[in-house]
């Protein structure tokens, strides 16, 4: 098993962090696309005022999201099983938690597995060092800044109106625009991104192909 699992011959390597990787982001998926369609309201604000994020509760693909855990809950665990029905969970938000914790244990483990990867095969780690940006990232918003506000519910909305509403009211707040590390961060990533095209463009275009057109072109690239 450990052989099979490590094995760099597989089509999709897997490795150990593939092993936690592939049930917390199966887990984190099936629970948003069902929360997405069906979740009941939710009382974000901890005020016995729900709002409803699903599709079956009025939304469509713009407005409707996975709404933050209540304001009453704050930044406690809050799994199935601390709740008195599942019901009452819904109620509260449970499912963001779910989703948003099995979601930045994937992430992460991708994060690792890309470093697995790379170890196997005798490369660098730069990959892995790459990927970490948007990690920390996504752990911000998720994680970090609801931690900060002392509630889950100051979290970002996982919708499309919920993330602009999230960004117009954290401009609101805290003024974050003016802020010289999220400036750094803007251009890191924009950075990042042109640096990663032209860089893959370059290396796929220095590709010279060793194949007839009766082999796979898999076997027939090297680096020229």
């Amino acid at each position: 098993f450990a052989t099979w699992i490590t094995s760099t011959e597989n089509r999709l390597y897997i490795g150990w962090f593939g092993c936690l990787m592939i049930p917390t982001l199966l887990t984190a998926t099936s629970c948003y696309i069902i929360a997405f369609i069906a979740a009941p309201p939710v009382d974000i604000d901890g005020i016995r005022e729900p709002v409803a994020g699903s599709l079956l509760y009025g939304n469509n693909i713009i407005s409707g999201a996975v709404i933050p855990s209540s304001n009453a809950i704050g930044i406690h665990f809050y799994p199935i099983w601390e709740a008195a029905s599942v019901e009452e969970w819904l109620y509260n938000g449970g499912p963001y938690q779910l989703i948003v914790l099995h979601f930045l244990l994937g992430v992460a483990s991708y994060m690792g597995r890309e470093w697995e990867l790379s170890y196997r095969l005798g490369m660098r780690p730069w990959i892995f060092v790459a990927f970490s940006a948007p990690v920390a990232a996504a752990s911000a918003v998720f994680l970090v800044y609801p931690i900060g506000q002392g509630s889950f519910s100051d979290g970002m909305p996982l919708g499309i109106s919920g993330t602009f509403n999230f960004m117009i009211v954290f401009q609101a707040e805290h003024n974050i625009l003016m802020h010289p590390f999220h400036m750094a961060g803007v251009a890191g990533v924009f950075g990042g991104s042109l640096f990663s095209a032209m860089h893959g463009s370059l290396v796929t275009s220095s590709l010279i192909r060793e194949t007839s057109e009766n082999e796979s072109v898999n076997y027939g690239y090297k680096f020229g």
